[in-house]
């Protein structure tokens, strides 16, 4: 009886090892076509964010800094300032408010200042600011070093 009772579970044992292999044979290669490859993210240090012509004082523009979106602004007085536009709080997407004259975070109502400083709302810490050259015609937004 005990003899049996060794087979049977021996024999158990490899049978559902043999359908836990089986299962995983199958779908270990279907997942693995699912999940999306690991591409390393390329470094950006500078992009032409805009022309000079573009934009008008107290106006913005998003752009594209790598894969994250950024934002260009000519204040007022004709200044350009460059900052990320992913809010410091929840990672929203910030603009900037020509009526305000500074960033608002839509999600919770952050506010931030000319300087990328934030001055009310939610958000923890500052704007990460970008360097602004103009070159020609060209206005290029690069990381700050």
């Amino acid at each position: 009886m005990s003899q049996d009772f060794k087979r049977r579970t021996i024999v158990n044992w490899l049978l559902g090892g043999g359908v836990i292999a089986w299962l995983s044979a199958i779908f270990f290669p279907v997942l693995k076509y699912l999940q999306p490859p690991s591409i390393p993210e390329a470094v950006v240090s500078s992009v032409k964010a805009a022309t000079v012509n573009e934009l008008a004082n107290n106006s913005s523009k998003i752009f594209k800094f790598g894969n994250k979106p950024g934002l260009l602004i000519k204040t007022p007085a004709g200044e350009w300032r460059a900052f990320t536009a992913i809010c410091t709080h929840l990672d929203c997407i910030v603009q900037y408010r020509d009526d305000l004259e500074h960033i608002w975070c839509a999600c919770h109502n952050g506010h931030y200042d000319l300087q990328g400083r934030n001055i009310s709302g939610p958000p923890p810490r500052p704007l990460e600011e970008y360097d602004v050259n103009i070159q020609g015609k060209d206005v290029y937004v690069s990381k700050r070093t």
